[in-house]
């Protein structure tokens, strides 16, 4: 049971796979997928953060801007250092099977690809973000989660992940992001302050 559960969510990732990476291409997307999945294209929203909360929030914004680090350290650590070494798992651009079918638009690397730290990393922040600032503003909730989705789908685009290792990966995030929210929003948000 065990054998056949694995191989049937294998078989489906990679018919996933194959329409994202070489069936629903297109040159804009070529062009615009390297860059959403690239971490230092949205070092300039890193930066706003960083300046913005504790300008706006003082002592408090400072300790947002703590937690949110946090939260993305946990993420990265449980995905890259903990799981990857434990599974294993081929990238599909370094995958002999895929050579010369694939559609990888970006380097490679040698890293393993289950599970997507990019995933996990910007799902945690992304709900990280929108747990705790959803309720000063209600579009930060589809803003969050759209831009964290994006960057999944690019990872699968570009060809250096499969659907399942995003998914899983997001998961990872989405736990991380939600229990750090919790975490600042029942402990470290002051009365009158992030309200």
């Amino acid at each position: 049971m065990h054998g056949y559960l694995h191989d049937t969510i294998v078989y489906y990732d990679h018919i996933a796979w194959y329409y994202v990476n070489l069936q629903w291409r297109n040159k804009v997307l070529d062009f615009v997928m390297p860059f959403l999945r690239n971490q230092w294209f949205w070092v300039p929203v890193y930066f706003f953060l960083a300046v913005y909360m504790p300008t706006k929030y003082k002592k408090q914004g400072a300790i947002w801007c703590l937690i949110f680090f946090i939260s993305f350290v946990i993420s990265d650590q449980v995905s890259a250092a903990l799981l990857k070494p434990y599974f294993h798992r081929l990238r599909p651009c370094n995958n002999p099977a895929l050579n010369g079918i694939i559609h990888c638009i970006v380097p490679c690397g040698s890293g393993y690809s289950f599970p997507s730290s990019h995933a996990a990393n910007h799902f945690s922040i992304g709900i990280f973000t929108a747990a705790t600032m959803g309720r000063l503003h209600k579009w930060v909730w589809p803003a969050c989660i759209a831009w964290a989705a994006v960057v999944c789908y690019s990872q699968v685009y570009v060809g250096v992940h499969y659907p399942v290792d995003v998914t899983v990966g997001a998961l990872i995030g989405i736990v991380t992001g939600a229990l750090t929210g919790w975490f600042f929003n029942r402990y470290l948000r002051k009365s009158g302050l992030m309200a």
